[in-house]
């Protein structure tokens, strides 16, 4: 089983106390995103977590205990079990486990939902192109909408609320029934009930494949070479590396990661090692055991580097960010980031759903724990933030 995206929250929710999870994300379209996992990748098993074999440093103790507020593995694919016995829903019952636990990044989903990832880390999806978040009272509305999608196409925005797909109303809902109802084959219509401004109205729109670049290059004046990753899917890191070989000599570099939500952690390492010349990107924790990940050598560490992030920076994203400000690689410029530094993954249950549970926690080469805390920029930065990282930048000597 492939590793996952992560899964977090969005700007926009946290100033209003709203919840965005990932899972919603890509169901309506997003390429990348999600409530916060940071997945290290590998294939899972019935009963067991999926570690990815690279990073181990230890073997995993018998009887590791787990983090607090985290769900127990066992219980949950007891009680999945024991619900597939008794001629119920594995998923429902898992859910129960999950929810009662207190681990705030557990989730679990049906086989179908979980394989449509799959192609969501290729930056590919098949939606109607808009990214949607849950609020208070269990509303649901729209964030954004992808650039030439077919939510774009109908003249929905940032700010509709969605009332009901294809006649089923979503406020309340739980995640997985959202996605359930917004997913569906290319070409099929998806009909929405919306409300703007107070005034309700409908669309049908067609759901398509869709494809969105997680990792774009583009010049400013003054030798600049900006590099922004929107999100950690499938060869986003190598695409950073070569990005950052494509620039012009003696360029100076800004890693725009404002808004990017995570993704797959391994990702973000290749992404580190576009900058670094080897060494420790991150140490991590599952059950208690310690692993530990390392930038590959020969990356550039001469060029003035500034990385811009904000309170929609999280996960996978932080960890780089952690890690360039950490060894001394980077001036982060912007807001505090989201604070998202635990890892999650995956259990397959008796009935072939998966469970995505939280086994642990991530550390930046400095020791620091971003979980709750975020990274504070060396440059505070919020309007403007742009303009002010080219001032740092051009402050900045150009190595040899």
């Amino acid at each position: 089983m492939p590793g996952l995206p992560a899964r977090c929250p969005r700007p926009r929710d946290l100033r209003r106390g709203a919840v965005l999870t990932w899972v919603f994300l890509v169901a309506v379209g997003a390429a990348a995103s999600t409530g916060c996992w940071d997945r290290t990748g590998a294939a899972a098993t019935a009963g067991s977590a999926a570690v990815l074999p690279s990073v181990r440093t230890s073997a995993p103790a018998p009887q590791a205990s787990r983090p607090a507020g985290t769900a127990d593995r066992e219980a949950v694919a007891r009680a999945a079990a024991e619900a597939v016995a008794e001629g119920k829903s594995g998923k429902k019952a898992a859910q129960e486990v999950v929810s009662r636990s207190g681990d705030r990044w557990g989730a679990v989903y049906d086989q179908g939902e979980y394989a449509a990832f799959a192609e969501d880390l290729d930056g590919r999806w098949t939606g109607v192109g808009l990214w949607a978040g849950r609020g208070r009272g269990g509303r649901v509305e729209v964030e954004r909408v992808q650039p030439g999608g077919p939510a774009a196409r109908a003249g929905l925005r940032a700010g509709d609320r969605l009332l009901s797909v294809d006649g089923h109303a979503v406020t309340g809902l739980a995640v997985a029934d959202v996605v359930a109802l917004l997913r569906g084959a290319a070409g099929t219509p998806a009909v929405l009930s919306l409300s703007r401004d107070g005034a309700d109205f409908t669309e049908t729109l067609r759901r398509e494949q869709l494809r969105a670049e997680s990792v774009t290059v583009r010049e400013l004046p003054g030798g600049i070479t900006v590099i922004k990753v929107a999100s950690f899917t499938r060869g986003s890191g190598e695409r950073v590396r070569a990005a950052v070989r494509a620039a012009p000599a003696g360029a100076r570099l800004m890693l725009d990661l404002r808004g990017n939500p995570g993704g797959l952690v391994t990702e973000a390492v290749t992404a580190a090692s576009a900058f670094l010349d080897g060494g420790l990107v991150a140490t991590y924790d599952v059950r208690g055991t310690q692993r530990a990940l390392y930038a590959a050598r020969g990356g550039d560490t001469t060029r003035p580097l500034v990385a811009l992030v904000d309170s929609g920076t999280m996960s996978a994203a932080e960890l780089l960010t952690g890690a360039l400000q950490d060894r001394g690689r980077a001036v982060a410029v912007g807001t505090r980031t989201f604070g998202k530094g635990s890892v999650q993954m995956p259990t397959r249950l008796p009935d072939g759903s998966v469970a995505e549970l939280t086994v642990g926690t991530y550390r930046t080469p400095g020791g620091r724990s971003l979980d709750g805390a975020g990274i504070t920029p060396d440059v505070p930065a919020d309007e403007g933030a742009e303009e002010r990282a080219r001032t740092v930048l051009g402050g900045l000597g150009v190595g040899p």
